[in-house]
This record gives structure tokens, C-alpha cells and sequence, in this order.
């Protein structure tokens, strides 16, 4: 017996007919991406569109980053600058607050220099025998007579209550409570 037997399949008209294959995995693999694309197809574009979108901004971060590189040499001058410019501003309102309390102790001065002085006057007077009191008094006269204003006198006016008047004691007034009748009515 042979063992290197071939067994062909002869139709009828003695053509050999191929044998279809075992493994029919292409065939189905058209199918199902087919089928593939219509149950995902829309959720693939719009992850290809947002995959578009992130590279466009990726890209425009990366110009940004390297042209932000000379600007920052830019914002270096501008800072310096602008520092420089506050500390001029606060140099000059420094200067300004100490020209006022220079003036403000100048100030000061005269009228410590102004009030030692009268010490000095009601001192003299008082040692020459005149009263510092009466001194002061005949200033305030001449500027009282030296003013256009004359002091309205008081009038005498009559006090608005008594002085016994105790609102919780219920003297007075016509607000005091009077209780209803008792009984039917007279009108029923």
C-alpha cells in the first residue's frame, strides 16, 4: 500500500474544484468593521476632531513658550523701570511730608515761643503788683466791645411742668383708664 496518497475532488467534467478554506476570518473581518463604523462612527469623529484641536493648541503653546523667551527680557527693563519710577514717587512724597512737619514744628516753636512769652508778661506783672487775672479780663473786654454781636439777655420763662410732676405716679393728664359698665346695655 502507498501512503503518498492525493485526494482530489474531480467534478464531472474532471476540473478540479478548490476547497473553500477553513479559515473564513477575512471575510468577516469587512463585515465587522462595517459594522464597526456604524454602531462608533460618530463617536470616532468626534474623537478625531478633539485630537485635531489638542495638536492645534499644542502647538500654539509651544510658539507662545519660545516667543515668550525675548519678552521676558522686556518684562525685566519694564520692571527695573517701573521700580525705579515708584521709588522716585516715594523720594518726592518723602521729601514733601518733610517739608510740612518742618513747618509744622517751625509752627510749633512760635507758639511755644508765643505762650513763654505771656508767661513772661503775667510773670512781670504779677511782681509789678498788678493781677494777671485783671489783666486778662481788660483784653477780653476790649474784644468783647470790639464785636459786632451783642449777647442776647436771657428771658425768664416758665418751667413746662412742675417740679413734682412724676409721670408713674399718674397726676395729670387725661389718659387714665376707666372700666366699661357692667351689665346689658341700655340701648337693647
Amino acid at each position: 500500500m502507498d501512503d503518498d496518497v492525493v485526494i482530489e475532488d474531480v467534478d464531472d467534467a474532471n476540473i478540479p474544484q478548490r476547497i473553500p478554506l477553513k479559515n473564513q476570518d477575512l471575510g468577516q473581518l469587512g463585515f465587522t468593521a462595517a459594522e464597526f463604523l456604524s454602531l462608533y462612527g460618530w463617536y470616532l469623529l468626534a474623537a478625531a476632531f478633539t485630537l485635531i484641536l489638542l495638536i492645534q493648541q499644542l502647538k500654539k503653546r509651544r510658539s507662545a513658550q519660545q516667543e515668550a523667551v525675548p519678552h521676558t527680557l522686556l518684562d525685566a527693563s519694564l520692571v527695573t523701570k517701573r521700580q525705579e519710577a515708584m521709588e522716585a514717587a516715594r523720594q518726592r512724597m518723602q521729601e514733601e511730608l518733610d517739608a510740612k512737619a518742618a513747618i509744622f514744628k517751625e509752627k510749633q516753636r512760635q507758639l511755644e515761643e508765643e505762650k513763654r512769652r505771656q508767661k513772661i508778661e503775667e510773670w512781670e506783672s504779677m511782681t509789678q503788683g498788678r493781677s494777671s487775672k485783671g489783666h486778662k479780663l481788660s483784653e477780653g473786654s476790649e474784644e468783647a466791645g470790639s464785636s459786632t454781636t451783642v449777647p442776647k439777655p436771657k428771658t425768664d420763662r416758665k418751667p413746662l411742668r412742675s417740679n413734682d410732676y412724676n409721670p408713674l405716679m399718674g397726676q395729670g393728664g387725661s389718659c387714665t383708664f376707666r372700666p366699661g359698665r357692667r351689665g346689658p346695655s341700655a340701648g337693647g
